[in-house]
């Protein structure tokens, strides 16, 4: 139980509040942001009007300010942005929503003169005005009234977008536009795309502006045509991308109109083109016309195509799914069978990964002929995991590979890891019967002091039993020049990493 002296607000409520009100006093001295805090505190006694203009002078402050921001600077303004949002978004909207809706426009009317003055290669500022926009959009929603004004608003922050804090100032403000609103909005849009210009790198930046924001508007208004529209009449070789038009067909069909999307989908088959970009949607949105259409047996195929192409779990397990009962097994063996013999040594191991397939997997690593790219630790330290239990060999050759890269290129950042790798080789070699063409574990550890002898950071972290400095008696050198995971390397010094590793 907590004594009386402990700090919770229990304790601190029985001091009164004369002596906790002169405590903040003291607290706060020289501590502007927290004198800020309790201003902020105080207006809120007072009603909407004085935290506005709490709010309003706080940002003036910040507006009127020039000075370069380092990050923990950067930081601590965001903080105290983010209490001015609160308030905002807060008490003075539930309040006085159109007051709100005033103060986060010029909140947000802060983002360009902040980018200029700090590096926001993180996105944190970004994310904090798109924030504000989400703020936006729920507090107009609550303001009455001629939406043609506020439409004139996201007008000008569309044109203005220096720096992408207003990405999200359409789709946010959409429902409080209404359609009123948004007509509004395409009305001066179209104007602005008319407009004529001799600069032909300005006309397409602002081509660009106006497309975005018509595809949004499109989007708002649920008009699959206005979006279509939108590249047929001013894009048209844009529908021939995959990704665009799986992003138009994925309107179309929904409309009632999948026919036409199926045809626009034609028109840009990624099998038919190197465009390989945007291949998963263009196969997603094709797959929903199909059934749309109730053409589920072609819809299938394609699935069991796109699964085996392009080494697909989900486009798998959505065909087994759709199969008759007892027939998904046979048909899952199948294509596990056959994506062993996918040219992309890694995609397939990283597939049969998160199948998972263990035996498979180690049937892979065991018999191909290519080094494993020891560099590559996101796929084979789980997939060395994987195998551990019932296949000590081919995890064995997963850790190798890890070991003798983190050696060969002098990566010591990864000496631990590699020291546990080898730490597991020892253990996983006692339940191994048969090497085969991989050099047992006796004379592995001793090739690896004779190639590596010089990388103290590492050795200080192996137990001589675990990789002894010299190999039994009797042991044949030429055992170890079978293992296929070895690169021949000087003893002193490691060359470069050799390319085409997979």
């Amino acid at each position: 139980m907590a004594g009386q002296s402990s700090l919770n607000a229990k304790n601190l409520e029985a001091l009164g509040a004369a002596r906790l009100a002169e405590l903040l006093l003291t607290l706060s001295k020289g501590d502007a942001s927290a004198r800020r805090m309790l201003r902020l505190a105080l207006a809120e006694q007072k009603g909407p009007a004085e935290i506005a203009r709490e709010v309003r002078k706080r940002l003036a402050t910040i507006e009127r300010s020039g000075s370069f921001l380092d990050d923990h600077q950067r930081d601590a303004l965001l903080q105290d942005l983010e209490r001015q949002r609160q308030a905002i978004s807060g008490p003075i909207a539930e309040q006085d929503p159109a007051r709100a809706v005033e103060l986060l426009w010029d909140l947000l009317a802060l983002a360009e003169g902040l980018f200029e003055r700090c590096d926001d290669s993180d996105a944190v500022l970004r994310d904090f005005f798109h924030q504000g926009s989400a703020a936006l959009g729920a507090a107009a929603l609550r303001v009455s009234g001629d939406p043609r004004p506020l439409a004139d608003q996201v007008y000008a922050a569309i044109v203005g977008n220096s720096y992408g804090q207003f990405d999200p100032i359409l789709r946010d403000l959409g429902p409080a536009l209404g359609s009123e609103g948004l007509a509004h909005l395409r009305q001066r849009l179209e104007t602005l795309r008319a407009r004529v210009t001799n600069n032909e790198q300005a006309k397409t930046h602002r081509d660009w502006i106006v497309r975005i924001a018509m595809l949004d508007i499109a989007d708002a208004l649920g008009d699959a045509e206005a979006y279509l529209a939108e590249y047929r009449d001013h894009d048209p070789e844009a529908l021939t991308v995959p990704a665009i038009a799986a992003r138009v067909a994925e309107r179309l069909t929904p409309a009632g109109r999948a026919e036409e999307a199926l045809a626009l989908l034609e028109e840009a088959d990624p099998r038919l083109s190197e465009r390989r970009a945007g291949a998963e949607e263009w196969c997603d949105a094709r797959l929903a016309a199909l059934e749309a259409l109730g053409r589920h047996d072609e819809a299938q195929g394609q699935r069991w195509e796109y699964a085996l192409m392009e080494l697909s779990r989900r486009h798998l397990r959505d065909y087994l799914k759709r199969l008759p009962a007892f027939e998904d097994a046979d048909a899952e063996e199948r294509a596990l069978d056959l994506l062993a013999e996918h040219d992309d040594l890694q995609e397939a191991l990283w597939f049969l990964l998160h199948w998972p397939e263990p035996r498979r997997a180690a049937r892979l690593v065991l018999a191909t002929p290519k080094p494993l790219n020891g560099d590559c630790y996101v796929l084979l330290a789980p997939l060395a995991e994987l195998l551990e239990k019932d296949h000590p060999l081919a995890a064995t050759r997963c850790l190798r590979a890890m070991i003798d890269f983190s050696l060969r290129v002098g990566r010591s950042k990864r000496y631990p890891y590699a020291a546990r790798h080898l730490h597991t080789c020892h253990l996983l070699a006692q339940r191994i019967e048969s090497w085969g063409e991989l050099a047992d574990h006796r004379s592995y550890g001793p090739q690896l002091r004779r190639d590596h002898g010089r990388k103290y950071g590492f050795w200080s972290l192996v137990p001589k039993e675990v990789a002894p400095e010299s190999e039994p008696a009797g042991q044949s050198r030429t055992a170890q020049s079978a293992d296929p995971t070895q690169a021949a390397s000087p003893a002193a010094s490691d060359g470069p990493l050799q390319p085409g590793l997979w």
